[in-house]
């Protein structure tokens, strides 16, 4: 039976203006049909929670672990790699977040085509084996962590990032956005537990082999979980969509051009605190053990943002959610500048976490929301997830080379403040984009009524 209970988000559908909201001609969110083909969306049920209690997982065991780098960061620079700069060792977290981003593009369009269940369990598979592998490093082998940790381990994950997101679509359309907002906590839930555990692992008597092994383990039993609970619903489409023509007309969408910009600058910033939170506040001299759960704040603080997100939303729209919550992450990225203490580094932590989760929550519904066609929508996040890749692929690095090591933070902050102030602009351009796009709609519908 599906949920009756109306949620906050129900209404979530009826804020995109006319001309986003147009009749679906054809397949939805990866793998959708035409409306008139298939049955409605249950909107709940066992198999549809149990779909999004799945992709849970897979978002807990994928982005949550990479949202841990952390904590690699600040083992990395100080006792395993001690011959690579701060700049050097972040490219391994960055190389992993952008791949996660990018290998979206291929995963979604093969699950356009069906190949749903083939992907998720390749993608399943190599994770499992990667981070094994990545458990046979020596110190000082760079190339070794990353070849394992950045680029197989981010290929593994990127097979099923997008997928596990999508899928959510076959079950939903009313209460999409809460549904997705619940999907993206377990990232952020993912990234509060791991580093606890990574760091006592790591850094406590299991050492490093052994650590990121009993952490593998762990994973690979949480896929498994997730593999037999998620369901499609909805058979492939007869032929997938063309990624040049979604190009062609998303080219022409200057409000999805910005969200896509906005998206990758506000990654700048996000990978910035999420890679470099630790070692700030190690470098500051606050005790291992505070500094150790530094992650963890700003992780908890990160996962009620996104759950919040999803309802917050339902009232004030989700362009709106967006722009609030990027401009006040944004400016918080900047109070960095001033950590020094056990207050500073929670109260920085907590805000950032909150708000920018908050825009990460959004970016499923955003697209749905900028998108015409629905069948488009399932190239248009690959197409986003890819872009975003690009903020964090260069994002940390950048920072790193500011950061040098003499660690200077004001220079590393500035720029990654800077960089994520003008992801919200764009931000803010889209959402004129918008009211201009509406309100010329609604004009043409009076003088076509009269």
């Amino acid at each position: 039976m599906s949920m009756s209970t109306p949620f906050p988000s129900d209404e979530t559908a009826k804020q995109a203006p006319e001309n986003v909201s147009q009749p679906v001609k054809s397949a939805a969110n990866l793998s959708l049909v035409d409306p008139s083909d298939a049955p409605g969306f249950p909107e709940g049920g066992f198999i549809a929670w149990g779909t999004v209690l799945g992709a849970f997982l897979i978002q807990f065991c994928g982005f949550g672990y990479t949202s841990a780098y952390g904590v690699f960061q600040d083992f990395y620079t100080q006792i395993f790699l001690t011959n690579s700069t701060p700049s050097a060792i972040a490219w391994i977290g960055s190389v992993n977040a952008f791949l996660i981003l990018s290998v979206g593009l291929m995963s979604g369009r093969m699950v356009d085509r069906g190949a749903f269940y083939p992907v998720m369990k390749i993608g399943c598979l190599l994770q499992c084996f990667f981070l094994f592998m990545l458990s046979l490093a020596k110190p000082d082998g760079y190339y070794q962590i990353f070849l394992s940790q950045g680029i197989g381990f981010g290929v593994a994950i990127g097979l099923t990032n997008v997928p596990a997101i999508a899928v959510v679509s076959h079950h939903f359309q009313r209460r999409r956005a809460v549904a997705m907002g619940i999907v993206v906590a377990g990232a952020s839930l993912g990234a509060i537990l791991h580093p606890i555990m990574l760091n006592n692992l790591i850094n406590g008597r299991l050492g490093f082999t052994n650590g990121v092994r009993a952490s593998a383990g762990l994973i690979s039993g949480l896929l498994l979980i997730a593999n037999l609970l998620m369901r499609t619903r909805l058979p492939p489409q007869p032929k997938a969509v063309s990624y040049t023509r979604v190009l062609q007309s998303s080219s022409r969408d200057g409000a999805y051009i910005c969200a896509c910009v906005g998206m990758a600058a506000h990654e700048v910033g996000f990978f910035f605190e999420a890679f470099y939170l630790q070692l700030d506040s190690t470098v500051h001299g606050l005790s291992q053990g505070f500094s150790f759960y530094s992650l963890t704040i700003f992780n908890s603080g990160s996962f009620i943002g996104r759950l919040t997100a999803g309802f917050v939303s339902a009232y004030v729209g989700i362009p709106n959610t967006v722009v609030g919550s990027s401009l006040i992450s944004s400016a918080v990225l900047f109070a960095m500048i001033g950590l020094h203490s056990v207050a500073s580094v929670a109260v920085i932590a907590t805000s950032y976490g909150f708000f920018s989760g908050g825009v990460v929550a959004m970016m499923g519904p955003l697209i749905s929301h900028l998108t015409p066609e629905i069948s488009h929508i399932g190239a248009r996040m690959g197409m986003m997830f890819a872009m975003a890749g690009i903020g964090s692929l260069v994002g940390a690095p950048i920072c790193g080379a500011f950061l040098t090591s003499h660690y200077i933070w004001w220079k590393a902050v500035i720029f990654a403040g800077s960089i994520a102030s003008g992801g919200c602009i764009m931000f803010a351009f889209m959402q004129v984009i918008l009211k201009i796009r509406q309100k010329t709609s609604s004009v043409c519908s009076k003088e076509a009524g009269v």
